[in-house]
């Protein structure tokens, strides 16, 4: 159906016109009425792209018409109390709006309109019922206050689908900390053992293979596409709560910008979406047309039918990673804490030019390669050749902006970037080394156990974000305040730093009098600055001191007979059942037999 409307006023005398013409009818049936107008208006009468990006405006008589993707009228309100909603789909409009046709070719053009959006949502479902999967997960997470042991397991649900190479794409929380995996495809009653091959935690995607082969047959793969425009179509595949089978959910397209990753803890590109998104629908595809425009994973608490869904470039960036490489590579950064120079008095100040922009460099990571040719004060101006806007925006597809970190995310381990900055009023462009950068105090510890060192009943361990969190959900401000600031803000001086801390006093004869010493970092053991928990170690060991000293914050000092603590150390594991005095990753090989002898005596 065709309304010729040539004016946004038109738009709304055509709305008007519609309802009023439903709404007025004599209302014969003693059913209640019901009246459902589903419409999508581009009100904008601007010509539409060449790339026919604009679905709903084509040119007729010299005008721009409004094409109606959907018009139901299911009401009971009609002619006669035995109409149903096709006799519905037959409403004639009596009205000054332009029918653009018989009322028989009106009628015709609906129905065609209706059944092809049928068409669309069938044909989403169709493609996922052979491709999307559901995923069953026990897992288990440390405990950091007690680093040597387990909390207890848990079972938890999600959703997949296939990708090429006999592969499932699903997200990384959805595995995260797993001890068993098992898929179950739509329509079989067998679940599947499944291997976690890569886990990207950054940008929350996991790639899991499935070695049994029957579970193959029936399956097809979905093809990735690009980033959808806004006020797309998506339709929503998996296995959200609320029942077992297979859900779809449709929205539409509502903004694409870089957003936090809850699960990360990064800023990557993500498109938000209207469709619902909940629990158990993490991993599922978001398919548009016949292809994945993204992979659903987390919404908007506190509000309805906002969600989010990872874009292609994120999950190609994560895929082509593992395959050359076997393994996840992570994403690219700079290393930089920027600042916008929207002030016209700051930009004077750095002699920035009416004709350029740009941002200003706060703070530069030790450990990244912008360290070698960047300084503070450097105004950035543009990355790779793409200009930089004073509030640190980039331009990105028609008449959107994105923040220039997309661009240095999308770069692949050690490649090079071109960087224009101002210097004193002076242009420089320099060439940086991308790389992953790892904070100084990591913000996630999945799927790997916490290290840990045990002397003398001190426990020593390096500073995590988890650990803050076992203070519970108001971590921030119930974790000790110095221990936190520094976790939010301090940055690695140089490359496998850790802010290592003593975290507990495991209580003996050894060790009283220290026991209120906890939560506070350890500085130098016997004089030498600590690196990390592995330098701690050597240090303790290969002192070659009658005592060890360990000089902590608050100027705080412990001190402590070598050999007593060795022998006090056995006699602490054994009473508090701990199966060793370090973790796995700080033991050396030569020292194994050495350990599980101290422990059993």
């Amino acid at each position: 159906m065709m309304l010729g409307i040539r004016s946004p006023a038109a738009v709304r005398v055509a709305v008007r016109t519609l309802r009023s013409s439903a709404n007025h009818r004599g209302c014969i049936s003693s059913t209640r009425t019901i009246v459902s107008h589903r419409y999508r208006f581009n009100i904008n009468i601007n010509p539409p792209l060449a790339s026919n990006a604009n679905p709903y405006l084509g040119p007729r008589n010299n005008g721009w018409n409004i094409r109606l993707s959907s018009i139901k009228l299911y009401s009971t309100c009609s002619e006669s109390s035995a109409s149903t909603p096709g006799d519905d789909a037959a409403l004639k409009f009596s009205s000054g709006v332009e029918n653009g046709g018989a009322d028989s070719e009106a009628v015709a053009d609906s129905v065609a309109v209706r059944n092809g959006a049928m068409d669309e949502a069938y044909y989403a479902i169709e493609l996922a019922l052979d491709s999307v999967v559901k995923i069953f997960t026990v897992a288990s997470s440390p405990s950091y206050f007690l680093p040597w042991q387990n909390k207890s397991q848990r079972e938890s649900m999600g959703s997949g689908f296939v990708i090429s190479g006999k592969r499932i794409l699903t997200n990384a929380h959805v595995v995260a900390d797993h001890t068993f995996v098992l898929v179950r495809k739509h329509g079989s009653p067998t679940k599947y053992r499944a291997e976690v091959k890569a886990v990207g935690h950054e940008c929350d995607l996991a790639i899991l293979v499935v070695e049994n082969e029957e579970f193959w047959e029936g399956m097809n793969s979905l093809e990735l596409g690009d980033i959808p425009f806004l006020q797309e179509a998506v339709a929503v595949v998996g296995y959200p709560q609320g029942g077992d089978n297979i859900s779809v959910t449709k929205g539409v397209v509502s903004r694409v910008e870089p957003t936090q990753y809850v699960h990360g803890a990064t800023q990557l590109l993500a498109i938000q979406i209207d469709a619902a998104i909940n629990p158990g629908n993490s991993g599922g595809p978001a398919i548009m047309g016949d292809k994945v425009a993204g992979v659903a994973f987390q919404n908007l608490s506190n509000a309805e039918n906002i969600g989010y869904i990872i874009p292609v470039p994120v999950i190609k960036h994560f895929i082509s990673g593992v395959e050359e490489t076997g393994d996840y590579v992570g994403f690219c950064s700079m290393g930089l804490s920027c600042q916008p120079t929207e002030n016209a008095q700051l930009r004077e100040h750095f002699k920035m030019r009416p004709d350029l922009t740009g941002v200003l460099v706060s703070r530069i990571n030790p450990t990244s390669d912008a360290h070698r040719v960047l300084k503070k004060d450097d105004i950035i101006l543009s990355f790779d050749g793409v200009p930089i806007a004073n509030d640190g925006s980039v331009a990105f597809r028609n008449r959107e902006r994105i923040t220039f970190d997309h661009l240095v995310s999308m770069k692949k381990p050690n490649d090079t970037a071109q960087v224009k900055v101002l210097r004193s009023g002076e242009e420089h462009e320099f060439t940086v080394t991308l790389r992953p950068l790892h904070p100084l105090v990591p913000v996630h510890q999945f799927d790997k156990l916490p290290s840990y060192l045990i002397f003398a009943g001190l426990v020593f361990v390096p500073l995590t974000q988890p650990y803050l969190h076992e203070y519970g959900e108001d971590w921030y401000n119930a974790s000790p305040r110095r221990l936190c600031e520094r976790a939010l803000r301090e940055l690695p001086q140089k490359p496998g730093q850790q802010f290592v801390i003593l975290s507990q006093v495991l209580m003996d004869d050894i060790n009283t009098g220290y026991e209120r010493l906890a939560d506070l970092q350890v500085k130098k053991v016997n004089g030498v600055e600590v690196d990390n928990l592995k330098h701690l170690r050597q240090l303790v060991e290969d002192g070659g001191n009658e005592n060890v000293r360990f000089d902590l914050d608050d100027e705080r000092v412990i001190v402590l007979n070598y050999d007593s603590a060795k022998t006090a150390t056995s006699r602490i594991l054994k009473r508090h059942r701990i199966p060793s005095a370090m973790s796995d990753d700080l033991i050396e090989e030569q020292d194994v037999s050495v350990i599980e002898v101290a422990c059993s005596k």
